[in-house]
């Protein structure tokens, strides 16, 4: 990486790091939230939900935008608009004697914000290297989001000391200036921006996309979505039991951090791995890790000791790392840099929508038992074989990738 990249590319990697703390701070204290505005589980999982559902709705027409116009123009005013809704709950918390509601509608906000983030990060990166670096430079990416759901548990456990609202401040303290600092410092190309002068010319590119890489982009989205479905369901789960056999947020907080801690690390490795290797790898890391998911869910059904569980967990976390840098350099790469925003944003609301899902899912379901972790392991199993006979590396990646070692 030249030296003039190395602080615009270190500031698009605290976009992810940033938004996964959207989610990931709140889960060791919803218990605490559940009991302060006397709510039940579910509705607390609101918080989450109201969050990400939002940023899926809204991240396709931010892809839209960002090929059109360019990315960090949408990405810097998401990211203020992101940290302002912290603020509006935290104050909302602060001052008002129910701030259930007021608190949910901020969320949303901050979800609208999110739309805009993320994903344009994935598909600037994306712009910027057009090698085999991109892989390095995406599984970069993919760990400072998991970095931030290491950081983000013990974080939130730590805020929640002070207050339990005191991290919905910490959105704003830390996503108004990076927003900025993206506006004033990060360059990005201007080729294939702008291609596209009408809705219906771009959807049209779109569609020849799927028309051609369609199966294989499908069960890539898929992959993607359930993993962090269903990373985000347990977490929240786990969060949920353990608080109810007297833990503590900052003893959840740094449980929580074990598995997602592997997750960033798998995920740094899976890219620095797959940039030295023949781009045909992407599909076996692929599959590999959604087998090794698979696996952790069907020893979940078994009554395990906690540091079995734990031990699990954090195979869960090998296996969600190791599919998402293969996902997104295979999202990333299939598409143009005029229809890339629109490709990586369509992934990115499947992604939202897993997270979204998993806690009131998990929640609801809580009490499933055995059936709950069968389900869930024989969806996995399912997406890895449509990934196995879906994805042809050879179709999806442009010729340049494929002939790099």
């Amino acid at each position: 990486m030249q030296s003039s990249m190395r602080l615009p590319f270190a500031l698009l990697c605290t976009v992810p790091f940033i938004m996964v703390l959207g989610n990931s701070m709140l889960v060791p204290l919803l218990p605490k939230m559940k009991e302060v505005m006397s709510v039940s589980l579910f509705q607390v999982s609101l918080f989450i939900t109201a969050f990400s559902l939002p940023a899926g709705i809204t991240i396709p027409f931010a892809g839209f935008l960002s090929d059109r116009f360019g990315r960090k123009i949408i990405m810097a005013p998401a990211l203020i608009l992101y940290g302002t809704g912290g603020l509006l709950a935290g104050t909302a918390a602060l001052l008002t004697a129910r701030p259930y509601y007021l608190i949910l509608g901020s969320r949303i906000l901050q979800g609208i914000g999110a739309g805009g983030t993320y994903q344009l990060a994935m598909a600037l990166v994306g712009d910027i290297f057009q090698s085999n670096e991109r892989a390095k430079a995406l599984g970069l990416l993919e760990a400072s989001n998991g970095l931030g759901k290491v950081i983000s548990p013990i974080a939130g456990a730590l805020l929640g000391l002070i207050a339990w609202f005191a991290p919905f401040f910490a959105y704003g303290f830390l996503a108004i200036p990076i927003g900025l600092a993206i506006w004033l410092i990060v360059r990005e190309p201007k080729q294939g921006i702008g291609q596209h002068r009408t809705i219906e010319s771009y959807f049209g590119s779109l569609k020849q996309i799927f028309k051609e890489k369609g199966a294989g982009l499908l069960a890539c989205f898929l992959a993607g979505m359930t993993v962090l479905f269903l990373l985000f369901g347990i977490l929240s789960l786990v969060a949920d039991n353990l608080e109810a056999k007297g833990w503590e947020g900052l003893q959840i907080g740094l449980l929580l951090a074990l598995p997602v801690g592997s997750m960033a690390l798998t995920s740094y490795l899976c890219g620095s791995y797959l940039q030295k290797k023949n781009a045909q790898i992407l599909k076996i890391t692929l599959v590999t890790g959604l087998s090794v998911v698979t696996g952790a869910l069907l020893l979940m059904a078994f009554k395990l000791p906690l540091y079995l569980f734990l031990i699990v967990l954090i195979f869960l976390g090998v296996g969600t790392g190791s599919v998402l840098p293969a996902v997104n350099t295979l999202i990333t790469s299939a598409a143009s840099a005029s229809q890339r925003g629109g490709i990586t944003c369509l992934y990115g609301s499947m992604r939202f929508l897993g997270v979204a899902l998993g806690p009131p899912v998990f929640g609801l379901a809580a009490r499933g038992g055995l059936f709950l972790w069968v389900l869930a392991a024989a969806l996995t199993f399912v997406i890895a074989l449509l990934t196995a006979f879906l994805v042809h590396v050879r179709e999806m990646l442009p010729p340049d990738l494929l002939t790099q070692p």
